[in-house]
């Protein structure tokens, strides 16, 4: 793949990346984007949800960047280690062969997981390669400034909050804020920077070579050993175990969250302002991940999560508003602000650059069908809850049982005000048809008789006013006629038969009112105003649902040849944005848990229809 930027026709345009062309390194508490030019454009220390250090990607100016790469001109192209997230980048150049092997060590010492050690081996492999690096980091999101010095061998970048220690094993200068080296590799060659976080009791400490290697090995063999516990033997199963791999990565391991992903503001629609912050965990987008690991075998992420909806996920005081919120920072906190970064010009001037997310406020009832059906799910396939999860779980359905029929923000998260929308109506039923299961599976005490009147008035209301006999079809808010990829999830939450005439006649009016070469948008803005200006793409994860649920209707051909032309929208390492465009390139946060769990439920569905 040429390192050349795609030409998009916006301003500016050679001085980005796009979104697609980058890899993900992560140690389980936050990531690092590589493009595939070698550089480093977003990386936020300690954790996924800190302020940013590198963040070129959302200011290519003001934004700071990790650059590694051949100083000469040179083809590149990317691949992962096999089987683990260790990143390879390599330079083609007219004198040699060379690679830039990315990765962040997770398999240490408590101690030294903390310093969040980002290493990049640089190793001639043919001939004989010129390189240039230049460390540029611009802390707190490029709001405060910051001092370098060199302690020996090591350049140390201190701000306010923040301190970091880069070693390298090629002499570095000093230039302003940042530092820079040039250096030439013959084959057989290698060169190591490594950036820690530094400070406390965090000492300085030097990367050489040989620590540089046994990292290297041990990274390897940590991300393998996880893999090997997959029970997936399929078909795709290179892709699945990617987007596996690429789900671990979204986990925070000090405390079981998932993030939606781990970037913030990149474009559902370039020049748009439909720019969110992803970096935190939504119940919902947790719960279905939780549900794609366990199908895969990963019972280890499942316990994690249930641990930290013990810790942090209050069952609350019957407030209208709801017991749950509909995400939590990764640390469980419940307050995220959200403020514009006005001095970001976003990603190819893609404005506004927020954090925090808003939304964190809305009302969306939808999440507590998610919530206790990947419980029941836990409880059925990994291990029995306890008696005070089960307590928990009463408490969810019995406020279910009391405000399911609010109307609230939906799934989508419109700023247009609240609807009655079907899909929300359906994981009301989802979360009180899972609590009467697991019920009835393990003799728990419940108030069946109630629980069970009131699943069945849920499912009466939809059937009744959920359903558009004008559209032959149903929609996506009570007494409506505007159609929603959000009720593809009806026969897969075992509401309906997938054969269903109703639903056949449904799965129909989708594909002709919002299915495009196999990709499926969300809903029409201009029938459904959603309060924000512009279009969007089509939403990757609606993709993957329309696969399963042509598979569940017996559609197995069409599904395999939609699943297919999906696979061609993957970016060259197998990974998906949030959404794609009308010319086929991936727009939105990247890359996002939504879709690579859809992925792996459409390619564990259709792979069992295939036999």
């Amino acid at each position: 793949m040429s390192t050349t930027p795609i030409e998009t026709g916006t301003p500016g345009a050679s001085r980005y990346v796009p979104i697609a062309d980058h890899g993900l390194i992560g140690d389980l508490r936050s990531v690092a984007l590589v493009g595939i030019d070698g550089t480093i454009d977003w990386y936020c220390c300690p954790s996924f949800d800190a302020p940013s250090v590198f963040a070129a990607i959302l200011d290519a100016e003001q934004g700071g960047c990790f650059e590694l790469a051949a100083s000469v001109p040179a083809r590149t192209k990317q691949f992962y280690f096999p089987d683990t997230n260790v990143l390879i980048t390599r330079f083609f150049t007219e004198d040699g062969v060379g690679e830039v092997q990315d990765f962040m060590p997770v398999d240490g010492e408590p101690a030294e997981v903390e310093r969040h050690r980002l290493i990049r081996r640089v190793v001639c492999v043919r001939g004989s390669i010129p390189f240039r690096t230049r460390v540029a980091p611009r802390f707190d999101y490029g709001t405060r400034t910051h001092t370098v010095r060199m302690d020996g061998e090591v350049a140390v970048f201190e701000s306010e909050e923040l301190a970091l220690g880069l070693t390298s094993t090629v002499p570095l200068e000093i230039d302003g804020p940042d530092v820079h080296a040039d250096f030439k590799l013959s084959q057989g060659e290698s060169a190591v920077l490594a950036l820690d976080q530094v400070g406390g009791a965090l000492a300085l400490k030097r990367c050489a070579r040989t620590e540089a290697e046994t990292q290297f090995n041990s990274t390897v063999a940590y991300w393998r050993r996880w893999l090997s516990a997959s029970k997936y033997r399929g078909r795709w199963r290179e892709m699945v175990h990617r987007s596996a791999l690429t789900l671990k990565l979204l986990t925070y391991a000090p405390t079981g969250a998932i993030v939606a992903a781990p970037t913030t503001s990149l474009p559902e629609q370039v020049g748009g302002e439909r720019n969110w912050d992803y970096r935190y965990m939504w119940v919902r987008d947790a719960a279905f991940c939780v549900y794609a690991m366990l199908r895969l075998g990963f019972t280890t992420e499942a316990e994690a999560f249930m641990r930290f909806l013990t810790e942090h996920v209050s069952r609350g005081d019957g407030s209208p508003a709801g017991p749950l919120q509909i995400m939590y920072g990764i640390d469980g906190r419940t307050d995220l602000p959200e403020r514009e970064l006005d001095h970001l010009e976003g990603h190819l001037g893609s404005a506004p650059v927020r954090v925090g997310n808003a939304a964190s406020d809305q009302l969306q009832l939808d999440i507590y069908g998610a919530l206790i059906d990947s419980i029941y799910l836990y409880d059925k396939w990994a291990q029995p809850i306890s008696s005070d999860q089960w307590d928990n779980v009463c408490a969810l359905v019995d406020w279910v049982c009391e405000n399911w029929d609010q109307p609230d923000e939906g799934i989508w998260e419109t700023r247009g005000g609240r609807k009655n929308f079907l899909y929300s109506r359906l994981m009301c039923w989802v979360a009180i048809e899972r609590g009467i299961r697991m019920a009835n599976r393990r003799g728990l005490p419940a108030e069946l008789p109630r629980w069970q009147e009131c699943r069945d008035r849920i499912y009466r209301r939809i059937m009744s006013r959920g359903w558009s006999e004008t559209r032959q079809a149903f929609v996506q808010c009570e007494d409506s006629d505007v159609l929603d990829a959000a009720v593809l999830m009806m026969p897969m939450a075992k509401f309906i038969a997938p054969t269903d005439p109703k639903w056949l006649s449904t799965l129909d009016a989708l594909t002709e009112d919002l299915v495009s070469d196999s990709l499926v948008y969300r809903y029409d803005p201009e029938a459904s105003p959603d309060g924000l200006r512009g279009d969007e793409g089509t939403f990757s994860i609606c993709s993957f649902w329309y696969v399963e649920a042509m598979v569940r209707a017996g559609r197995v051909d069409e599904a395999r040849l939609a699943f297919e032309k999906m696979l061609t929208y993957a970016n060259h390492l197998g990974l998906y944005a949030e959404e794609i465009s009308h010319t086929g390139e991936q727009q939105g946060n990247f890359p996002q848990a939504f879709t690579h769990l859809s992925l792996i439920s459409a390619a564990f569905n259709l792979d069992r229809a295939l036999g």
